[in-house]
C-alpha cells in the first residue's frame, strides 16, 4: 500500500523560484483567476488567468505557503494584497526566456518544458516496436 503524501505544487512553486531568482532571471506566475478564495485585481486577468510578476523588486512580503501564494503589489500606485490558493497557480516560468513549468490539474508532476516548447513541440508518432537479433 502507498502512503498518501501532501501534495508537491507549493514545494516544486519554491524550488523554481528560487532557481529562477538564482539565474537572475524574472519569475512570472500565471493564475487562474476564478479558482475560488483567489484575491487578485480582476480587472488586469484576460481569459480567466492572471500573469503576475513575483520578483522581489516587484512585490514585498511574499509567502509561498502550502496553502497560498500572499504578496503585495502595487497596480496603478495603489497596493494590494494578493492571495491565491496553490492549486490557483497554473505556472511559474522566467520572463527572460520563458523556463520554468506548468502544473497540471490532475497530475502530481508537472511539465519543466517551456511554454514556447509545448506551444511548437509535434507531437511524435507513435512507431510499432521492434526487436534485432545481436550477434
Amino acid at each position: 500500500m502507498s502512503k498518501l503524501m501532501t501534495p508537491n505544487r507549493a514545494y516544486l512553486l519554491r524550488a523554481f523560484y528560487e532557481w529562477i531568482i538564482d539565474n537572475e532571471c524574472t519569475p512570472y506566475v500565471i493564475i487562474n483567476a476564478n479558482y475560488p478564495g483567489t484575491a487578485i485585481p480582476h480587472e488586469y486577468a484576460h481569459e480567466g488567468r492572471i500573469v503576475l510578476d513575483i520578483s522581489p523588486l516587484a512585490v514585498k512580503s511574499l509567502n509561498i505557503s502550502n496553502e497560498y501564494l500572499e504578496f503585495n503589489a502595487r497596480f496603478n500606485g495603489a497596493s494590494r494584497l494578493i492571495s491565491a490558493p496553490i492549486a490557483a497557480v497554473m505556472a511559474i516560468y522566467a520572463q527572460e526566456n520563458g523556463h520554468g513549468t506548468v502544473f497540471n490539474d490532475d497530475a502530481q508532476f508537472p511539465s519543466t518544458t517551456s511554454t514556447a516548447e509545448q506551444e511548437t513541440k509535434p507531437v511524435p508518432e507513435k512507431k510499432r516496436p521492434a526487436l534485432k537479433i545481436v550477434k
